[in-house]
């Protein structure tokens, strides 16, 4: 069995090798965690924290958190305050990246208004509908 902290709650699921993806959506109903290119870690979809540390989920065993806090989207305590700065920006179109966009941006702290931290944060991340532009105000503003 791993047992980990998910969003502040804590969570035990079976150990069977599966990603930390998988076990999120499949297992405990995680849907802001996205798939969008499991298992290659490539497009960012699916970044939580891990111990307040951005990871993507596709590519990171389920047993490698455990005894560790894992939190998504829905655990950020200012979700909200990013959801209403993306809105504000224009910075999502389709929103299926936007989440693993936020958990990432959400990890840089005070340097998320630092142009050149949230540019090097966002080359983990893949979005086919908007450009940077408006995802870096989005942080500035927050």
């Amino acid at each position: 069995m791993i047992r980990f902290r998910l969003d502040g709650r804590d969570v035990e699921v079976a150990d069977d090798g599966a990603s930390l993806l998988a076990v999120l959506r499949e297992r405990l109903g995680v849907v802001t965690a996205k798939d969008g290119c499991s298992p290659q870690g490539q497009c960012g979809c699916c970044t939580v924290l891990v111990d307040g540390s951005p990871r993507v989920a596709c590519v990171t065993a389920a047993r490698r958190v455990a005894g560790r806090s894992v939190t998504t989207l829905a655990g950020l305590p200012d979700a909200d305050v990013w959801a209403d700065a993306f809105t504000a920006c224009g910075a999502s179109q389709c929103g299926f990246c936007t989440p693993g966009i936020i958990v990432r941006l959400a990890a840089l702290g005070d340097r998320r208004t630092d142009r050149a931290a949230v540019d090097t944060a966002l080359l983990a991340h893949l979005c086919r509908c908007t450009g940077w532009q408006t995802i870096a105000e989005a942080a500035a503003e927050f």
